[in-house]
Parts: C-alpha cells; sequence; structure tokens
C-alpha cells in the first residue's frame, strides 16, 4: 500500500532561499521578491535554475529606478509633494512646484511639470484701503502683455459723503491736466425715477462718479481702459457704478479722456481721490486686472 505524507499535500513555507537547506518537493521559498516551489528534492540549487528545481509563483513588481543610477525609487521620493513619473529611459522624480503653480502635461513623448497659470484675464494689482483720501497704483499698465485693463471698487463707502475723481499716473506722478467727462445718471427713489447728466471740459481730473455716496451704504464701480501705457492716442476711461444713498439708488456711467500731448510716453499707473480730502476711504477695496 503507497505511503502519504501528509505533510507534502500542501505547499511548506520555508521563507527565504537559503542554499545549505534541503528542500522537498512543493517547499515554497522567496528571493528577490520573487516566490518559488520546490518541483524536484535537492539542496544547493539555485531559484534561477527554474526548469530542473524550482517554479517561479508569484513575480514582484517593478519597484523602478529614477532612470539615472539606478537607485530604488524608495530612496528618491522622500519629500512631501513629489511625483513619479517615466521619461524616455525610466522613472524619474519631479519636486513639488510653487505654490500656485499647476502640472502640465507636455504631450506625448514629453515630460509633465509644473508651471505658473495662464489666463487672458489676470489680476496684477490690489488693495485694500482702510484709511486716507486717496488710493494710488504706479507701473501697473505696460505696453508688451496686456491689450487692455480693468479695475474693480467694491465696498465704497467714505467716511462722509463724497464722490471719486480720477488721475492717470506718469512716473509715479498725478496727471492734473487735459480731463474731457461727461457723466449719465438713472435714479430711483420711494416716489419718482429721473435722470440728470454733468460734463466736464479741460479739467484737472476725470469724473468716476459724480454723485455723493454717504457712509450708509456699499457702491460699487468697474473701470475699463484701452493701454493707457501706449504712446498714440488719447487715454480714454469707461466707468459703471451702483450708487446707493439713504435717499435713492442710481446707476452711473461715465467716461472721460485725456490729451495724449499730455502723457506723451503714455501712463503707467492711476488714482482714485475723493472729493473731499478730509473724509476717508474707509476700507474700499480696489482690484486691478490685464486682458491679454
Amino acid at each position: 500500500m503507497a505511503t502519504i505524507n501528509l505533510g507534502a499535500i500542501k505547499f511548506n513555507w520555508k521563507g527565504a532561499y537559503n542554499s545549505s537547506t534541503s528542500y522537498a518537493v512543493d517547499d515554497v521559498v522567496s528571493s528577490g521578491g520573487n516566490s518559488y516551489v520546490c518541483i524536484q528534492a535537492h539542496s544547493n540549487q539555485a531559484v534561477g535554475n527554474a526548469t530542473a528545481y524550482w517554479n517561479i509563483m508569484s513575480s514582484a513588481g517593478s519597484n523602478g529606478t529614477n532612470g539615472t543610477n539606478g537607485t530604488d525609487v524608495g530612496t528618491v521620493i522622500t519629500t512631501q509633494g513629489d511625483l513619479l513619473y517615466r521619461d524616455g529611459s525610466g522613472l524619474q522624480r519631479l519636486g513639488a512646484g510653487t505654490s500656485g503653480q499647476v502640472l502640465q502635461t507636455g504631450g506625448s513623448g514629453a515630460n509633465p511639470s509644473w508651471t505658473n497659470v495662464s489666463s487672458d484675464f489676470v489680476k496684477i494689482a490690489g488693495t485694500d484701503a482702510t484709511s486716507g483720501s486717496k488710493i494710488s497704483f504706479n507701473n501697473v499698465f505696460t505696453t508688451g502683455t496686456y491689450k487692455s485693463y480693468q479695475a474693480k471698487v467694491s465696498r465704497f463707502r467714505p467716511s462722509s459723503n463724497a464722490w471719486i475723481k480720477f488721475y492717470w499716473r506718469d512716473g509715479g506722478t498725478d496727471v492734473t491736466q487735459n480731463y474731457y467727462w461727461t457723466t449719465h445718471s438713472h435714479y430711483g427713489n420711494s416716489s419718482t425715477t429721473g435722470n440728470d447728466t454733468y460734463r466736464g471740459w479741460n479739467n484737472t481730473y476725470g469724473v468716476v462718479t459724480y454723485w455723493s455716496v454717504d457712509n450708509s451704504y456699499d457702491s460699487t464701480v468697474n473701470l475699463y481702459f484701452g493701454n493707457p501705457a501706449l504712446t498714440s492716442g488719447h487715454k480714454a476711461v469707461n466707468c459703471q457704478a451702483t450708487v446707493m444713498t439713504t435717499s435713492e439708488i442710481m446707476t452711473v456711467e461715465s467716461g472721460f479722456t485725456n490729451n495724449n500731448s499730455t502723457v506723451t510716453n503714455g501712463c503707467d499707473g492711476f488714482s482714485l481721490e475723493l472729493s473731499n480730502t478730509g473724509y476717508s476711504m474707509n476700507n474700499v477695496d480696489v482690484q486691478v486686472y490685464g486682458l491679454k
């Protein structure tokens, strides 16, 4: 009668391969991340001798290298934010970019990289004014990058009734001549609606709103600029505003220009100033954007 070895009807885990150990059929060992099963009893037969003494049971996945010096990636990816990618020869480390950057593909056959966000509408300056009657922006207009600009004024609530004057700036100095402006409002109150129009000719400032805003309500203004940094053409601005007072609400549209002979080199900034310089801007928020 045949003898059955009950210990050999299942695989026998023997741990890591050892050349000095004798192995029986169905013994299983590990080596190099792979596992092997013995198919013929032996001793000192390397697991690489797969056809005569061993069959491979499972293969380890690739640990990968950095493609340069063969270092295991486990020793390369050591910093929070690092990424791993494959280039033309192997795995490579991509260190974290700077704050605000995004991961950009170079397409098929190219490597990924970190890059700054690209947009046709870009914030280039801004301020939250908590005091003072004037806000000035220098060096925000250029001739190379943007075709036009916008400025957005929000939470405009001066410390007392005042409206907003506008000045171009040239080399850090306000331009105070040759402004031509018109402003028009549609207003409504508890009993009626109406319209008002005013103009200025060859003034020392442009007008954003010619109606005083009190300290009870927030008003908003959008200013649209052609490119004032150009040396040709007049410097034109269109303003749209919503103004709220204790007695009425109005929508305002203003426009003004400045004779180019005043600033032949173009304008690089602008100022907004309260009509009464004794009052405060009082937490007004102004953001400037460039449009490509």
